[in-house]
């Protein structure tokens, strides 16, 4: 079964966006995978077609209402037992490489853009919400994350990237962030690119990369490179 994404937002003109170029835009068209935006506010019951209400205990903003927010996510499909349900939240646990492989390998997802202040909390408890954050912002709804999410799942399903040993040098992939790249022209602004490149030697090369990411990760992110540390250890 290809990987499918039903995303549930008030804004379904946002899909498939940027999704619908380059890589994962021809994987729609090969029918590697598949998306479908579905309208929140088609599942209100009143006349203004209302979405959301008031927080309880008072406060700034409004909150996405259980009775239609559920209604949306019960009408997915007859296989969305199958596929796990997201809740793009900034409160949510950090979205990774590994749960993009993970999501990649499986049938797909449900996933649910939140707006306003939030969605209501017996949602999450009664559909069994997994709340995902793609890093500690905020943004405006859970669409741009959907977006985001979904660009790094997709390129993983097979048939998607054209060189799939790409994606196995990458940041992130090994625990590492990704070593530096260079091409022609050999010299750019009194620059060259480092001999070790040019020298031919793959042993040096690949010496040379890993020594660059150690370098890099050390520098820019140290909570990676102590859990790399952990790793060789």
């Amino acid at each position: 079964m290809a990987f499918h994404a039903t995303v549930l937002t008030l804004y379904p003109d946002m899909f498939p966006g940027p999704l619908g170029h380059s890589l994962a835009g021809r994987g729609l068209e090969k029918d590697l995978w598949s998306l479908e935006a579905r309208q929140i506010r088609d599942h209100a019951t009143d006349k203004h077609r209302s979405v959301d209400d008031t927080p309880a205990g008072g406060g700034a903003g409004m909150v996405l209402r259980a009775d239609v927010l559920s209604k949306a996510i019960d009408a997915c499909s007859e296989d969305a037992e199958e596929r796990p349900r997201l809740l793009m939240s900034p409160r949510g646990r950090p979205f990774t490489q590994k749960r993009a492989q993970e999501l990649a390998r499986g049938p797909g997802a449900i996933i649910v853009c939140g707006r306003f202040e939030g969605i209501d909390q017996r949602v999450i408890d009664s559909r069994q919400l997994e709340e995902v954050s793609v890093g500690d912002y905020i943004l405006s709804g859970g669409e741009m994350a959907a977006l985001t999410m979904l660009d790094a799942i997709v390129r993983l399903i097979p048939g998607v990237m054209g060189n799939m040993e790409s994606a196995d040098t990458e940041s992130f992939e090994n625990g590492l962030l990704e070593h530096p790249h260079y091409t022609r022209p050999t010299v750019f602004e009194d620059m060259a690119i480092p001999d070790v490149l040019t020298s031919g030697n793959h042993k040096k090369i690949a010496e040379w990369r890993l020594e660059q990411s150690e370098r890099l990760t050390c520098q820019r992110r140290p909570d990676l490179w102590d859990a790399y540390l952990d790793q060789e250890s």
